[in-house]
Formats: C-alpha cells, sequence, structure tokens
C-alpha cells in the first residue's frame, strides 16, 4: 500500500489574486468611469445651506462695519496729521519770513547814518551830481529790501512811531499832529528801527478857547 499522497490532508488552493482597478479614468477610452468621481454627501448638509445662511450674513454685516470703523478711524488720523504738517509748515514760514526782517533790520539799521548824512547834505545844499546819483541808487536799493519812511508833515502823532521833541498849540488842528519833521523814522516790516522825532501840534484847551 502506498503512501497518501497528502498525508496532513487535500491541499487547499490559495485563494485568487484579485486586482481591483481602481482608476477613475478608463485608460482605453480615457473617460470617466461610472461611479468614479461620487458625489460626498452627508447627513445634514442641507441643514448646514438653509440654517447656516443667516449666521454667515450676520458674520459678514459685522466685518462690514468693522472696515468702515477702521477707515473712519485712518481717515481721521490722516486728516489731523495732514492739519498738523499744514500749521507746521505755515510756522515755518513765519519763522523764515521773522528771521529775514530781523537780518535785514540789523543791515539797514547800520545805514541810518549814512542816510541821515544825505539829508543833511540835501538841506545844506551841498550835494553834486556824482553824490545825488549814488544816494539815488542807495535809496532805491534800500527801499527793494523793504525800508520805509516813517513820519510825514500833517499825519496824526502816533507815539509807537513818533518822538515829539517839543508841542505847541494850534486852532488849525483838532487832535495831535505831527507838523514838523527834525529827523525822519524808518522801520522795515513790523520793525521799527527807529522812531520820528517831530513837534506835536496839539488844540488850544478849553480854557484858552474861553
Amino acid at each position: 500500500m502506498s503512501p497518501p499522497k497528502y498525508p496532513n490532508g487535500p491541499r487547499k488552493q490559495p485563494p485568487p489574486i484579485v486586482i481591483r482597478d481602481k482608476r477613475r479614468i478608463d485608460p482605453v477610452t480615457l473617460e470617466l468611469r461610472a461611479g468614479g468621481h461620487p458625489a460626498r454627501h452627508t447627513a445634514g448638509d442641507g441643514d448646514r445651506g438653509t440654517r447656516g445662511g443667516a449666521p454667515a450674513a450676520g458674520a459678514d454685516a459685522v466685518d462690514s462695519q468693522l472696515v468702515d470703523s477702521q477707515l473712519a478711524q485712518r481717515t481721521a488720523d490722516l486728516q489731523r496729521l495732514k492739519a498738523e504738517y499744514d500749521n507746521y509748515r505755515k510756522r515755518v514760514q513765519r519763522d523764515r519770513l521773522a528771521v529775514r526782517e530781523i537780518a535785514v533790520a540789523n543791515v539797514l539799521g547800520g545805514l541810518l547814518p549814512v542816510l541821515d548824512a544825505i539829508d543833511q547834505a540835501r538841506e545844506h545844499g551841498t550835494v553834486d551830481p556824482g553824490l545825488r546819483a549814488v544816494a539815488a541808487v542807495l535809496e532805491t536799493q534800500l527801499a527793494t529790501l523793504g525800508l520805509q519812511e516813517v513820519g510825514t508833515p500833517g499825519e496824526p502823532f502816533d507815539p509807537t512811531r513818533h518822538e515829539a521833541i517839543s508841542y505847541e498849540r494850534s486852532d488849525e488842528v483838532d487832535q495831535p499832529t505831527c507838523t514838523t519833521v527834525h529827523r525822519p523814522g524808518y522801520r522795515v516790516g513790523h520793525h521799527l528801527l527807529r522812531p520820528a522825532q517831530v513837534t506835536v501840534s496839539e488844540p488850544p484847551d478849553q480854557e484858552d478857547r474861553g
């Protein structure tokens, strides 16, 4: 008697090999296979679509209000910064003009004795044609720099611009008036270099008139 072919019993067949082609695109037709791209759907999606609309709209409204608030704040900051810059620029411009006037006033103040000498020469009639031409050019240039003469006969007396060296009574005036200018004054812009020396005529007192 021959020994059994399978001492441990009949040999079991191995399970068949199954190859599953999970490719969504058919390699032959290059078309999407049926069921290859199923739509995803979970319970409650429809509820979220309907009930979630209101909260989403509310969130958008809150975001819009926040953006508007931030925009208004930034706009106010820019306007305030621009106003501060404009004020700074105007202040710097005023300071520059003031410094320029002071510098010009210092220079012109040193030339006043020259003008006084020219005026005295004119009063004595000792101005020759050459000196007359030089004086004309000098006075023109000084006027270009802003030098202005202060004190003319007939103008009201102003103690901030005139220096009274004598007083007299006169029926021809109804207020203190500069009648004689002994030495002209000068100013540059708002800077008074020196007051004008004048004789002031005042109206008579009531007692004198009576």
